[in-house]
């Protein structure tokens, strides 16, 4: 994605996180948090502090949702890292590249 349309669609929606991605993703299937946490294999109440950005994931545990999830492990273990750093404050862009 280009700067310039990374800068818009923050500012629309605000700094995209993995809670964030989890709970569109999780919107788009049409599925309460109940089957979407059984799917993950975690409680409805540590799925709802996910999304909510009051707990955070490890990135192990980010590719482990992606692969359960089918989607691209490097994204969300990308956005887990982000989700860690920008809570201590920090201000480093995180980049993930695969071995």
């Amino acid at each position: 994605m280009n700067t310039d349309a990374k800068k818009f669609l923050e500012k629309q929606i605000g700094r995209l996180t993995l809670g964030g991605l989890l709970n569109s993703i999780r919107l788009g299937e049409e599925l309460s948090q109940d089957e979407f946490s059984k799917l993950l294999g975690i409680s409805k109440s540590h799925l709802c502090d996910i999304e909510k950005g009051r707990k955070f994931v490890s990135p192990e545990r980010a590719e482990f949702f992606a692969k359960k999830l089918k989607y691209s492990a490097h994204q969300f273990v990308r956005l887990a890292l982000q989700d860690l750093i920008n809570n201590t404050g920090l201000k480093y862009a995180v980049e993930v590249h695969a071995l």
